[in-house]
């Protein structure tokens, strides 16, 4: 039987050290979303030494862009994007204090060492799946970049939002894991 354990992000240091590359989690309190136009933002406001429009510290990125709600709906449709598309910022934010990271597909050489260095986790959510995804959110608020449409950065309330922990601070990757049960040796 498989056990799935409940964390709340922000993240703390006591949750993290018991996470490991294919932990199924239930992820609840507050995430933010940005996708690669809110990353650069970010980013480019560091570099100019101006604060980023939320603390960084233990906090968790949701790689995605959520659609428009429906009268009554707190968010529409909420799938989580491809993270490569925000690799080439992830160090840096990993440096400012992210803890976790919520999106699709696997990560690269760079971004999973500056998990390991920096003690974070990136976290898989079912792609093609955002409206059933959207259920886990109770609150959602607009609080930067509301010139990107979908892709400002939102403060969102989740509630056990469904994931596995893809990258650990071990240095263990779940795709990678499951590849191996596959090859042969030859």
């Amino acid at each position: 039987m498989t056990t799935v354990v409940r964390i709340t992000s922000p993240l703390d240091d006591r949750v993290i050290d018991k996470l490991v590359a294919g932990t199924q989690v239930l992820i609840s309190g507050v995430v933010y979303t940005a996708r690669d136009a809110a990353h650069r933002r970010i980013v480019e406001a560091l570099d100019r030494g101006e604060k980023p429009p939320f603390d960084l510290k233990g906090q968790t990125i949701y790689y995605s862009g959520p659609t428009p709600s429906r009268p009554g709906a707190v968010i529409g449709s909420i799938g989580p994007t491809t993270a490569g598309r925000v690799d080439v910022y992830t160090p840096r934010l990993l440096a400012e204090g992210i803890k976790g990271m919520i999106g699709k597909g696997g990560r690269s050489v760079a971004v999973r060492e500056a998990i390991r260095k920096y003690r974070a986790f990136y976290f898989v959510a079912t792609g093609g799946a955002g409206a059933l995804l959207s259920k886990f959110v109770e609150r959602a608020e607009l609080i930067a970049y509301e010139d990107l449409g979908t892709e400002a950065v939102r403060r969102l309330v989740i509630k056990d939002l469904p994931a596995i922990v893809a990258d650990d601070l071990y240095g263990s990757d779940l795709y990678e894991l499951e590849q191996a049960k596959y090859r042969r040796e030859g």
